[in-house]
């Protein structure tokens, strides 16, 4: 019994011997390829990350080489560290994190060299061009959080909430719509499972956040995170049925300004983005935290005019929004109204001073009468010199525009200009990183419906750099991943909650007990300081 033992781990041996064997006489010449043919282009490689920044702190950039062949090696290095080499019998290059995470960390400023080998069905190799990429010395916040939904028109049905470490490929579920919502489906299909929107927090802090929660079977309700403690808030405003929408937090914490909105979706016949949307009736107000009282300032729920996507500047000192003149009454049965193409909104600002609960006087910053365009979704960086915002042909969703693309100003001059990699289809829905180098936005480059997480880095002058697409373990992850990358915001830590406190929670609710004014130090009327035209 032990001979027969004996003799097959020996056999057992010697088998792992001889594919050890075969393998390095079939391969081992490939990484140190002495003949080649150099090809005068750089190879196609998708996703394309080549020649743009990338933060210190990234996830491997793992890549398809769209170059037909039988084996393929690259080579990646830098000034300083060991060199990586990745040899593959498939276009899929898969990077060791661990050694990609050593490279980087010795590299801050330095380029990062991609050298691509393809082999052909002859035996011969081809070497392209270098890939080069630059290392920045800043980070990026480790984190980003957003939805995933498939493809959508009228009606949706299930919403997960995200949140994933871009410094590796970790991903995990802050919420889904079915876990509280999963008994009354049951009962009535019909009721769907209820929406989850416009998740915000805290100078990218996730102690303190806020999550929307809208229609059956749970109504219009607002989890409010401080610290841990989730309070759960009816939002819908007096006005109508109207729950609050986009939110930003004041700087200090102690304030929220939301929009309320009267949404309307239409469709369009022959486009490559058959959906459109409109804003038919909206209105700026406030959320007192410590007092859980909502107030309202009459200058920001103007009757001629449309305010929505309010953010505050880092100090606090300022609340940007973009406003548009009204067009068609509130309760306009056209859909889509007349003049609907003219709908553009202009960027606003006002002063505000929390320790008073005083409102300024309004300022336009930037006109639609100006631009030809309007403009949506302003955010401000977080050390107050830039502000990013998207400018499109008309309406209030950038998404559904495949004209949407975006902006970035310097406050100190006025100047704007298009972020670099803009594209033919829609970009939106922007974060800043706490650092102000780095933002991730939402574009449906390429096919046109998906959307997807793209990071771009800014100098210290406002220059722009190539963005590039959220990295994958899988490089052919976006060839098969049907959902969209919505409302990705940036945050400097994973969030801690787990999804059954955020249920527990949804079912206690907080009633706000009463509606106070805010004053105004001067009369409010809108203005156009030169400094900005």
């Amino acid at each position: 019994m032990k001979n027969r033992h004996r003799n097959t781990f020996f056999l057992l041996g010697i088998s792992a011997f001889l594919i050890v064997l075969v393998f390095y006489i079939k391969y081992g010449d490939t990484v140190n390829i002495e003949k080649y043919v150099l090809a005068n282009r750089l190879p196609n490689i998708r996703p394309d990350y080549s020649g743009t920044i990338i933060p210190p702190n990234i996830a491997p950039l793992n890549f398809i080489v769209e170059e037909f062949g039988t084996d393929y090696y690259v080579k990646i290095y830098s000034s300083d560290g060991e060199e990586i080499e990745v040899f593959s019998k498939t276009p899929n290059i898969v990077i060791p994190i661990n050694s990609w995470k050593r490279l980087l960390s010795m590299n801050h400023n330095q380029k990062l060299c991609f050298d691509v080998y393809v082999r052909a069905i002859n035996g011969d190799w081809t070497r392209f061009g270098t890939i080069t990429n630059t290392i920045s010395n800043a980070e990026i916040d480790g984190y980003i959080v957003y939805r995933l939904f498939r493809l959508q028109y009228n009606y949706g049905k299930k919403f997960d909430l995200y949140q994933r470490n871009i410094q590796n490929y970790d991903e995990s579920l802050v919420l889904s719509n079915k876990s509280f919502g999963e008994s009354l489906v049951s009962s009535n299909r019909s009721l769907g499972y209820g929406c989850m929107n416009c998740h915000t927090f805290l100078n990218n802090n996730p102690d303190n956040m806020i999550l929307h929660l809208r229609g059956r079977p749970n109504g219009s309700r607002m989890l409010i995170i401080q610290n841990g403690e989730i309070k759960n808030v009816y939002s819908q405003t007096k006005f109508g049925s109207r729950p609050a929408s986009y939110i930003s937090w004041h700087p200090s914490g102690r304030l929220l300004v939301f929009s309320f909105n009267k949404i309307c979706q239409f469709f369009h016949s022959a486009r490559m983005e058959t959906r459109d949307g409109l804003d038919f009736d909206s209105g700026l107000a406030f959320y007192d935290v410590d007092s859980k009282t909502i107030k309202y300032k009459s200058v920001l729920l103007d009757s001629d005019r449309l305010e929505s996507y309010p953010t505050w500047s880092p100090d606090g000192k300022f609340l940007y929004f973009s406003s548009a003149p009204r067009l068609w009454p509130a309760d306009c049965e056209d859909v889509p109204p007349d003049r609907y193409k003219e709908n553009r909104y202009d960027l606003m600002r006002v002063t505000y001073d929390i320790e008073k609960n005083e409102l300024g006087e309004i300022e336009t910053v930037l006109s639609a009468k100006e631009t030809g365009l309007g403009i949506l979704q302003p955010r401000v960086s977080p050390d107050g010199r830039f502000l990013l915002f998207c400018m499109l042909t008309y309406g209030a969703f950038p998404t559904l525009n495949t004209s949407s693309d975006i902006y970035l100003m310097d406050l100190k001059t006025g100047e704007y200009r298009p972020i670099a990699g803009n594209s033919d289809k829609s970009e939106s829905w922007h974060s800043w990183s706490s650092n102000s180098h780095w933002f991730v936005f939402s574009s449906k480059k390429g096919d046109g419906l998906f959307l997807k997480a793209y990071f771009c880095y800014v100098d210290e002058n406002g220059k722009t750099y190539k963005p590039f697409v959220l990295p994958q373990k899988n490089p052919s992850f976006y060839d098969s991943f049907y959902k969209l990358y919505q409302l990705p915001e940036l945050i400097k830590k994973p969030i801690r909650l787990k999804e059954k406190n955020f249920v527990k929670a949804i079912n206690l609710l907080t009633k706000i007990p009463g509606i106070e004014p805010i004053t105004s130090a001067t009369p409010s009327q809108p203005s156009a300081p030169s400094q900005y035209r």
